[in-house]
Order: C-alpha cells, then structure tokens, then sequence
C-alpha cells in the first residue's frame, strides 16, 4: 500500500511543478458557457445468447438515451468547471430472459421496465494538468467500464491527468465506487478503494509505451505493460507490431473465476497474461495474426471485484477473453474498410480465436474456439451524420468441462445528437 501512495503523490507533484513544453490548454480557455458541451446518445441494443447442452438462454433488448453535460472551464490559472452524467432505458418486450449485464433485475429476477441513473462532476485545470472529482466513464487498461452494453459502467473518484511535457500522459486517481450497466445502485458493487496511476509516453512517430497499476484494497494489485511499433512499407502499407501483458495478484477476500491449483495456493493467487500480434495493412485491407499466453495458479480474471468489466485491453478478446488458467490461443483477423469501393463508413471484421492447454478440475488440456463477425456502418453525411449501425456474431465452442457452446448475435443502433 504504501508503494501505490508514494506513486500516487509522485505523479501528482511531478504534475504540479514540471514546466510546460508545448501551449497550455488552460491558457486558451473561452470560459463556462463558451466551451460547454452537452450530448445525448440514443441507442437501441439487442443480445441473444443462444446456450446449447440445454443451459438457459439469455436475450435482451432495449432502449437508452446517454447523456453528458458539462461547462468549459473558468479563465485565468486555475479553471474550474463541472458536468453531469447520466441515462434512461426502458426494457422492448418482456425479457423473460434478461441477462447479459443489459437490464438491471428486480430480487424476484424480473426485469425492470424502465431505470435511470447518473451522477455529477466537478473538474478544475492548470495548465495542461486536469482533475475530475465525481461520477466517471473510465478508459483505462486496469481499471476500465464496460461501455459494450446499453449503457456504461461508472466510477466515483478523482481521476488527474497530465500532459506537461509532450508526448508523456501521466496518470493517477482514486475511486470509492462502481456501478455496473445493469446495477441500479451506485455501489452496487461495493468497491472500497482503488488506486490508479500509470504513464503514457509517445518515443517517436511509430512507437508508444505505456505502463498502468492498480491496487484495489483486500481484493488485488495490478499491473499492465504495452508497446506498439508501426512500421512503415512501401506502396503506403505498413507492420504494427503490439506488446501488450498484465501481472496481477489476489489477495483473499477476491473472487477469481478460475480455481487455483491446490488448496494450499489460496493465499498466493497470481495471474501473468500476455499477447503479441503483427498487423499488415495496405489500403482498405489489414491482416492480424495474434499469440495469447495465460501463466499462474489462476486465470486471468476481471470484473469480478469491482475492477472494470472492460479491463482485458488484449486481443483475443470477443465473446471469450481466452484467458483460462494456463490457456495459450492463436489468432487470425481480417479487416476491410469499404471506403476504397465507393462506400464510405462501411467495415467488416472478421476473426477466429483458437485456444488450448486449459487447466480445469478434471483436465489440464480443455480448448475453446470462437469465429467472429461484425458489420458497422456509420452515416458520414446528412441529418444522421455520426449515427451507426453495429451487427455482431460469434460462433463459440468449448470443452464442456470448460464453457458452454453459445451462439450469440448483437445489434446495436446509435443515434448521437449533438445539443450544445
């Protein structure tokens, strides 16, 4: 604990008193009312998980409004502003079968009709130094919110970045509380305290770096690494080789989704995960062939003590994360952007994911397999510029003494209108 404190205050100081290298973005500020912003997104969202060895289905549909208001910041040295987020859904149909994190239940298990949630923020800016204090979207490798349902996951903290010296992003933060998409509490995950800091350093044109932590008190410590290196080609095509791993360890009132080996292991959980992949693109054309390894006495697990549902920033991640005790997988990935035929907007990916060497209660050799499909199209023009239609499928297979066969399908409609 007293490592993560002495990190923590490190980044802060460093970010009080470094001198600036580049234009200080609170230097430029318009003021509260000519820098404000305010949107909403509409969306409507479908899941269907069709189970097979008779598991019960999961299917969900519905429909959000998201929105974010906030102000710009005061002029001068010190600019303070603030915001609000939040949303509003109601269920389409029965959902006798809600699941899928998508709608919040009642202690019977029905579904709600309709919910709202949401939160405040305030913010204050020196220099290119921020603090946000309040209700947040979280966007980081070991503390992240699952925004792939209808609506996103929140944390109450303070999150301070800084951005003094160009091409370094240096982070920290604390948060008392997580609410999941389906969670109608604000706390409903009972989130103690967690501690982030991290840095993000641009070397050069064709590499960054990045290094993030995490110590979430009684439940787990956290470490994430990445690196990506572009390459260019001739014919404007270009390799980009990705580095990316996490070191994490349980402490014994954290829940882990895979058992440990023996009994004796209890008090020493530990996970190592790590992935490098190579990306040819030339055109509308990129192909990615990926190598994912799990090591230690557990798998590789997320979510599960209000650390972040969206906190596998690795690649062979869909509808499995493949990211069992001792599971190693391989994956190949085609993606084609239509803009070169005429069709701006439009994408199509598509990826298999095969996984192996996965240790269970009964076999240290279990494997799953997944085929992956998406279709987006975003409008670019018109009165629906931004708006965009997602379709997904995965076709997943597993080892029974591992997963469960599942079908799934999502659609996801979102319409963004700007307000102000």
């Amino acid at each position: 604990m007293q490592k993560t404190q002495k990190l923590l205050l490190a980044t802060l100081i460093q970010a009080a008193l470094v001198s600036t290298a580049f234009a200080s973005e609170q230097s430029e500020s318009k003021g509260l009312v000519a820098d404000a912003e305010g949107s909403v997104l509409f969306r409507t969202g479908f899941i269907d998980r069709d189970k097979k060895d008779s598991q019960p289905d999961n299917r969900s549909t519905a429909q959000s409004a998201i929105v974010k208001m906030e102000s710009g910041y005061t002029q001068g040295t010190v600019g303070i502003g603030f915001g609000v987020v939040g949303d509003a859904s109601f269920k389409i149909g029965d959902n006798k079968h809600a699941g899928n994190s998508m709608i919040p239940k009642h202690d019977s298990g029905r579904a709600y009709n309709h919910w709202a949630r949401g939160g405040a923020f305030l913010k204050a800016r020196v220099s290119n130094t921020t603090a946000v204090f309040g209700t947040q979207v979280l966007d980081l490798p070991v503390l992240a919110s699952n925004t792939g349902r209808m609506v996103p996951e929140y944390f109450d903290g303070l999150l301070v970045t800084s951005r003094e010296i160009n091409g370094l992003e240096l982070t920290a933060g604390k948060f008392t509380k997580n609410q999941m998409s389906d969670q109608i509490s604000t706390d409903e995950n009972k989130l103690d305290r967690a501690i982030v800091w991290g840095a993000k350093y641009k070397v050069n044109d064709a590499l960054t770096t990045s290094y993030f932590g995490l110590d979430s008190k009684d439940k787990l410590e956290r470490h994430y690494v990445n690196a990506n290196y572009k390459q260019a080609l001739a014919n404007d095509a270009s390799l980009t080789y990705d580095f990316s791993g996490y070191h994490t360890e349980w402490d014994y009132a954290a829940k882990t989704s895979s058992s440990t080996l023996g009994e004796e292991n209890v008090n020493g959980r530990s996970n190592n995960i790590w992935a490098l992949s190579g990306t040819y693109s030339q055109g509308p054309h990129a192909v990615m062939l990926a190598y994912q390894q799990s090591t230690g006495n557990t798998g590789y697990d997320y979510g599960a003590n209000a650390d972040g549902f969206q906190s596998i920033y690795l690649p062979n991640s869909y509808l499995s994360d493949f990211n069992g005790r001792g599971e190693k997988s391989v994956q190949a990935q085609y993606n084609l952007d239509f803009a070169n035929y005429g069709i701006a907007g439009l994408n199509w990916t598509s990826a298999y994911v095969y996984g192996w060497d996965i240790d269970t209660a009964t076999t240290d050799n279990s494997k799953e397999s997944e085929l992956f499909n998406q279709v987006k199209y975003t409008m670019q023009d018109g009165f629906a510029k931004d708006a965009s239609l997602r379709v997904r499928y995965s076709h997943y297979r597993a080892d029974k003494e591992y997963g469960t066969d599942t079908n799934e399908w999502r659609i996801f409609l979102d319409i963004p209108v700007k307000l102000f």
